[in-house]
C-alpha cells in the first residue's frame, strides 16, 4: 500500500467560496434539496441550523470530554434518523468524523498546526503532539464508524446521493 504524497500547501490557501457547494445563509432544514453529501467533512462548519445544533457539543480536549461529546452527537444522529432528517444525520456523522480528524491532528502535531505559515507552508514535524488527543480521537472514531455502519443511515445516504448528489 503506497502512502499518499503530502500536499505542498494547505488546501485552504486556494479555497474558492464561489465553487464551494455549501453556502452560508441557507437554512438547510427549510431547503434540504440544496444539501450535498460531499466528501468527508465538507460543509460541516457552514450548514445551519445543524452547525449550531450539533457544534455546541463538539469537544475533544480529553478522552473523557471526547467520549461525552461523541455520545451526545451520536444521540443527535439517531434522533435525526428517527425524524427522517437525512441532512441532520449526515451533519452529525460529519461532526463525529471531524472529532476524530481534528483530535488526530493535535495528536500528530504540536498545537494542531500541520503547516508552517512562516516558512512557505512547509509540513511541520509529525509526532510532536499530545497522546491525550490520540485517546480523544479513538473515542470519536468508534462513534463515527458506528454512524457510518447504521443501516438506516446508509440507505438514506445512498438514496440522497442518487437523487440530489
Amino acid at each position: 500500500m503506497s502512502k499518499r504524497p503530502a500536499k505542498e500547501t494547505p488546501s485552504y490557501l486556494n479555497f474558492n467560496s464561489e465553487e464551494y457547494g455549501w453556502k452560508p445563509g441557507v437554512d438547510y432544514r427549510q431547503h434540504p434539496e440544496l444539501y450535498r453529501v460531499g466528501k468527508g467533512e465538507q460543509g460541516v462548519l457552514i450548514c445551519e441550523p445543524y452547525k449550531s445544533e450539533i457544534g455546541q457539543f463538539w469537544r475533544f480536549k480529553t478522552k473523557a470530554i471526547a467520549e461525552e461529546s461523541g455520545d451526545k452527537i451520536y444521540a443527535l444522529f439517531l434522533d435525526y434518523l428517527e425524524k427522517q432528517d437525512f441532512v441532520g444525520a449526515d451533519m452529525a456523522r460529519k461532526y463525529l468524523q471531524m472529532g476524530f480528524t481534528r483530535a488526530r491532528r493535535y495528536a500528530n502535531y504540536k498545537g494542531g498546526k500541520k503547516y508552517d505559515k512562516d516558512n512557505d507552508y512547509q509540513l511541520l514535524q509529525k509526532g510532536t503532539g499530545q497522546q491525550e488527543k490520540a485517546e480523544a480521537a479513538a473515542a470519536f472514531y468508534g462513534k463515527w464508524k458506528q454512524a457510518e455502519e447504521n443501516a438506516s443511515y446508509a440507505s438514506m445516504k445512498k438514496d440522497w446521493k442518487n437523487r440530489l448528489g
